[in-house]
């Protein structure tokens, strides 16, 4: 921004002494940072050579540096500062805006992938590059998008650009850019920056200059990156912008992209337009070993705070749920969707072999039932709470013929020792379950009974006839995620409680975890042999505990409850 100052820095001799301390091991990295740093030092070798098509622009690189530096961080404790550059940010801006053809002056590189963990200022940087590209770069008409597939995740970026733009207001004005609520814009250039998405975006008739995809791991299609690929055809010098953490969809266009990337930076493939550096971990390296961690985080002891990491690393290390989160996330390391859920270690220390369901003899319980007919077990657990202490009772059902043809031979143990209810025929007979649920009444006070509604809505309209207050709770990632969480946080915090039961242990060992875009958790089975049904009537029951506690205290919502079915009593 000519006429607005800068402190006065040599960019490219920062960018290239970087790129040096990584190669020579001076800072840690991944093998993949190493070969991005040294791809870029080969090349200003290369280009030494009069028959190599590129050059490195030293001016550009400069340029576009300063200009991202004088905008100012939005978040944080360096708010309303201006933004200074690390020595990586350098390197990539200078490697991006610096390398161009020698005979038409435009820019080399036309796609860039980045690929770093959370908490090192992504956003703040492309909402940058985002104001530089739109405003900033001597292009006609340019059309910028921060583009996703839906509204929230396109306007992340768009929105920390509004809060640059206006609180830099003499780039405002000497540039005559206006900041809207929808799109940030140039009339004399005729030139904006817009947020983009599937979700509420037509995508046709775009003419991109730049595209900035950020979180690409996200995109569960192709359909927005092709689209903004195939729509800069008409620019000279177009910019496509995707900055992702790693992910676990290796059938997505985010590893598709990372793929290409490896080939580039090992040599199997050449692309002199697409430039890529990845900040992970190496796959021998030991997550748990904080050694490593700065190889992955570039921004390392700056935004990302040793001890924050050290506290997700132990959590990890406990809850094998919380694992792929931190590798991902923290790491950026490429995981399968699914993990092991529980640590099994922790969960068989929660049991109790003296513990008898008869010591809760008149105590509130809450019931929870997952039904099945042939092949799944039918569960039904009873759970009871006591200062903040959570005891869990199951028992289990299938027909005869499915222990007898099974080729689990621990069924037929388990039945022999009673664990294991058959009731005769190759369908389970709910009869029996619903006469046990009526026996766990006459012993304890059930509060009220949680189903799936699935193969359950003769059973479930029975039992409200019965006087039971049968409550749906649909297996929704809503409705299990954080229960899931819960029983983990109970587990590793000795507030669970067990009998021991070998059916139940057997089924929390089958349970995957999968992890969703926003964190949340789901039980899975990876075969179906892998029963998981005592785990599901688990977490259901947990729901309703906790749903109870959200409206009020627990004592409060028995009573409220039990006044219900006085009143019911009065009017019959």
């Amino acid at each position: 921004m000519d006429g607005m100052e800068s402190e006065q820095k040599n960019y490219p001799g920062i960018a290239k002494q970087y790129a040096e301390d990584i190669c020579s091991g001076k800072r840690i990295a991944c093998e993949w940072t190493i070969a991005a740093c040294r791809r870029h030092l080969a090349d200003l070798e290369t280009a030494e050579l009069e028959s190599y098509r590129y050059y490195f622009n030293e001016a550009a690189a400069t340029r576009a540096c300063k200009i991202i530096e004088l905008f100012p961080h939005i978040k944080g404790k360096w708010a309303g500062t201006r933004i200074e550059l690390e020595p990586w940010q350098i390197f990539i801006v200078s490697v991006v805006f610096g390398w161009a053809d020698k005979e038409t002056e435009l820019r080399r590189f036309r796609t860039v992938y980045i690929e770093v963990p959370r908490k090192n200022a992504k956003s703040t940087l492309s909402s940058a590059i985002g104001l530089l590209m739109a405003f900033l770069d001597g292009e006609g008409g340019a059309e910028v998008y921060s583009a996703a597939t839906t509204r929230d995740q396109a306007k992340i970026v768009f929105a920390d650009a509004q809060r640059m733009a206006r609180k830099t207001p003499r780039f405002l004005s000497k540039y005559g850019v206006a900041v809207n609520a929808r799109n940030i814009h140039q009339i004399e250039t005729a030139s904006k920056f817009e947020p983009l998405s599937a979700e509420g975006n037509s995508l046709d008739g775009l003419n991109v200059h730049c595209g900035i995809i950020d979180e690409l791991h996200a995109h569960k299609t192709r359909s927005v990156f092709d689209v903004i690929e195939t729509a800069t055809g008409a620019r000279e010098q177009p910019l496509i912008w995707l900055i992702t953490t790693a992910g676990s969809n290796r059938a997505g266009i985010c590893y598709e992209q990372r793929a290409y990337v490896v080939k580039i930076l090992s040599g199997v493939h050449s692309d002199d337009t697409y430039f890529g550096i990845i900040y992970s971990i190496d796959k021998d390296d030991d997550w748990t070993d904080p050694a490593v961690w700065e190889k992955a985080n570039p921004n390392y002891g700056i935004s990302v705070y040793p001890e924050d990491i050290a506290r997700l690393c132990a959590k990890a290390q406990q809850m094998p749920s919380a694992q792929n989160n931190f590798l991902t996330k923290r790491l950026n390391v490429w995981v399968n969707a699914d993990t092991a859920w529980m640590e099994m270690r922790s969960w068989d220390a929660c049991g109790d072999p003296t513990l008898s369901i008869t010591d809760f003899t008149g105590e509130r319980a809450i019931a929870a039932l997952d039904l099945a007919s042939r092949v799944d077990i039918a569960a039904k657990l009873l759970v009871f709470e006591k200062d903040q202490n959570y005891y869990a009772f199951g028992k289990y059902y299938l027909p005869e013929e499915t222990v007898e043809n099974n080729a689990n031979s621990q069924y037929e143990g388990w039945a022999n020792e009673g664990r294991l209810t058959t009731t005769p025929g190759n369908i389970i007979d709910f009869s029996y379950i619903e006469d046990d649920l009526k026996e766990d009444a006459s012993q304890f006070e059930i509060i009220e009974v949680a189903y799936d509604p699935f193969q359950a809505t003769q059973f479930s309209t029975r039992m409200a006839d019965e006087g039971f207050e049968m409550i749906e709770v649909r297996p929704t990632t809503l409705n299990f995620s954080e229960p899931m969480k819960e029983l983990e946080a109970l587990v590793l915090s000795d507030k669970f409680h067990h009998d021991g039961c070998p059916i139940l242990s057997w089924m929390v060992s089958n349970v995957v975890c999968h992890l969703d875009n926003k964190d949340n958790i789901y039980p899975r089975k990876e075969r179906v042999e892998n029963k998981i049904d005592g785990v599901v009537a688990l977490i259901m029951a947990l729901n309703r505990y906790m749903n109870s506690e959200n409206e009020g205290s627990l004592d409060d919502y028995l009573a409220s409850v039990n006044k219900q079915k006085d009143d019911q009593d009065d009017k019959e």
